[in-house]
């Protein structure tokens, strides 16, 4: 026996056609959904395999969601558990609103990625893997080694493991394989899901439309590589039934998606520095932005970047400025500024694994207190959280108008999830609506103060630099009405119920959120942010086994509409279920008095005094549907 041969040899011999023509005709499987991966080391190309394919299914009308896998090193150690790299996608024959639960096919460029995968329990049970087989005859005994004996574990534990030449096919093609096997698998995986090999070339030349007409071919033919190895090897092939789209559709990430809304906001000017995972907005903005008279300004720091947005929206435009959770930590006092000087200022935060460094590829929903209660003093701000990528698109537009209108802070939740997630939507139908008027720079009427306070309302004129009549000095100190520095008590005060007052006055103009399934029942899940898809799945399928379950997806945290406390009272039991931490009764220190609640329970529970439970995970990747099942069944069983 040579000395790379194992026991596993018969078995891979069965679990794999290597012969190069199938026996008999294959037979397409038809599925309603799956969920695919492809992972490989940092720089071999899985993410944009991943994207690729995403974008590919979509322009044929399947629903889709792509989630990232992204390392936390910049630059991870070659075949390393952590270093996996790549993207997760769920096609489906219908609309799909997150990321499913436990894979069924992964490709993956070497057995220690894929480790990872295993090891976070990503993988269904039985899931078919397609494996680069070019370590195991490896000239390092080692590597060979640890191939070996992680195939035949895999094969034990009952995977469907199918190993895969990619280096030796894509050798045939190009001098450096590495370079090339991410569309071979591609071509695989358009193979194995009866996707149209047409498309499947038109994306690739338009994924690679800057590069060289000779690279765009050089992919082509790998495309059609992999699609020819798979039909003529592989002994599997499904098909997801779908109806082609009869009105034009976008395919991008949440960051896509928000960058297209500061556009047609109208906004002018985006001011930033770069952080994982919001830089990607930044990246669109600076190659479309400029086309349409923006401005994409990259400051030294974060601070810096959120005074030049306060600055660009005191000279009379209305600007952004684009974070994580680390950045937005640093604008704090920027907002406060904002806040007591009544500068509309819209501000995103897309958030990630904390505190400090924590997790910067990581999603997770731990900001919204930090948002809301962040400042020192009492600095009301909006706080709006977009559940699909479709709502960050027009979450911009209806941030910039509050931002205007009331002249306040707005801030954008994000959260990783979204930012790097692919989903299709309409595409958005341009409206001048959604623009603001010219600035108003006609002459200020005389005795008109620049902090001319409504008494109900808060609200007054905003002043813009040059205007005839309006000079005043501006200041961060708190002040009158006519922007004079003073300590007066009553005054503090007058200016504090005015600024307090604009939140209520945007309550006024909201609607209740509705309700995912009937209005009463036993258990209400509420959740805000990018759990909405995996929430109301979960629910629908609660529900069609006669379950008296139904959700609740708040957008506007802070300030939340009217009605929810109606809402709630129809329901026996209410649980939130966020993307962050929270302290569980069966810990040994927690009981009733001591334990920590998840911040939107803990937000809700004070508002509308209602013994609201919590389910929180914060392990990086997007709650499961699955697993929300298993807690709302738990849930119903204590009463």
């Amino acid at each position: 026996m040579p000395a790379s041969a194992s026991p596993s040899t018969q078995k891979r011999k069965k679990s794999a056609k290597t012969n190069g023509q199938l026996d008999a005709k294959k037979k397409v499987v038809q599925l309603k959904e799956h969920i695919v991966e492809i992972i490989s080391d940092s720089g071999e190309g899985a993410q944009r395999c991943g994207q690729s394919l995403g974008a590919i299914a979509a322009r044929m009308g399947y629903g889709i969601w792509t989630i990232e896998i992204i390392p936390a090193e910049i630059k991870p150690p070659a075949r390393s558990v952590a270093g996996a790299s790549g993207n997760r996608i769920r096609i489906g024959s219908k609309y799909v609103t997150n990321g499913g639960d436990e894979t069924d096919l992964v490709i993956a460029f070497n057995e220690q990625v894929l480790l990872g995968r295993v090891r976070a329990k990503e993988l269904k049970q039985g899931a078919t893997i397609l494996l680069e087989d070019m370590w195991r005859d490896h000239k390092d005994p080692a590597v060979s080694k640890s191939y070996i004996e992680t195939y035949d574990r895999l094969v034990e534990s009952g995977y469907k493991v199918y190993e895969i030449p990619m280096e030796r096919e894509c050798h045939k093609l190009l001098s450096d394989p590495r370079r090339g096997k991410n569309m071979f698998a591609l071509g695989i995986l358009c193979s194995i899901y009866s996707l149209d090999l047409e498309i499947a070339k038109s994306q690739i030349a338009l994924t690679f439309g800057k590069k060289a007409a000779s690279v765009i071919e050089t992919n082509v033919k790998l495309l059609e590589a992999g699609f020819s190895w798979a039909e003529e090897n592989l002994e599997f092939k499904y098909e997801i039934p779908v109806k082609r789209p009869t009105e034009p559709y976008i395919v991008v990430n949440g960051n896509t998606a928000i960058a297209l809304g500061v556009l047609a906001s109208g906004m002018d000017i985006c001011a930033m520095y770069p952080i994982t995972p919001a830089t990607s907005a930044s990246h669109y903005l600076s190659d479309a932005f400029a086309k349409v008279g923006g401005i994409v300004h990259q400051a030294e720091d974060e601070i810096a970047a959120c005074a030049f947005a306060i600055g660009a929206s005191y000279a009379g435009k209305c600007s952004v400025t684009i974070t994580s959770g680390p950045g937005y930590s640093l604008k704090q006092e920027g907002i406060g500024l904002a806040v007591m000087t009544e500068i509309p200022l819209v501000v995103v935060n897309v958030q990630r694994g904390g505190p400090s460094t924590g997790q910067p590829t990581k999603v997770e929903q731990g900001d919204l207190m930090c948002t809301i209660f962040g400042s020192h003093g009492d600095a009301p701000k909006v706080v709006i959280a977009p559940a699909t990528i479709e709502d960050c698109f027009y979450t911009m537009i209806t941030a910039r108008k509050i931002a205007e209108m009331f002249r306040m802070v707005v801030v954008i939740l994000s959260d990783a999830n979204l930012a790097t997630s692919q989903q299709p939507f309409p595409r958005p139908q341009f409206l001048e609506t959604w623009l603001a008027p010219p600035p108003d720079q006609s002459a200020i009427p005389e005795g008109s103060k620049p902090y001319d306070w409504d008494p109900v309302t808060g609200l007054s004129r905003r002043h813009i630099p040059g205007q005839p009549g309006g000079m005043h000095t501006l200041t961060g100190i708190a002040h009158d009405s006519n922007s004079h520095v003073a300590y007066d008590p009553d005054i503090n005060e007058q200016g504090l119920k005015a600024r307090s007052m604009k939140l209520a006055a945007v309550q006024k103009t909201l609607k209740p959120p509705p309700v995912f399934g009937a209005t009463q029942g036993d258990l209400l899940i509420v959740g805000w942010g990018s759990t909405k898809g995996a929430i109301e799945e979960a629910v629908e399928s609660l529900r069609e086994e006669g379950h008296k379950v139904s959700s609740l997806n708040l957008t506007f945290i802070q300030p939340m509409p009217s009605g929810i406390k109606e809402i709630l009272s129809g329901f026996k039991q209410v649980m939130t279920i966020e993307n962050t931490y929270s302290d569980k009764l069966e810990y040994d220190l927690i009981d009733e008095e001591n334990r920590r609640y998840a911040p939107l329970a803990l937000l809700m529970r004070s508002r509308f005094l209602v013994d609201i439970d919590c389910y929180t995970e914060s392990q990086g990747q997007p709650i499961k549907p699955s697993t929300i099942r298993r807690v709302a069944l738990e849930k119903l069983q204590e009463k």
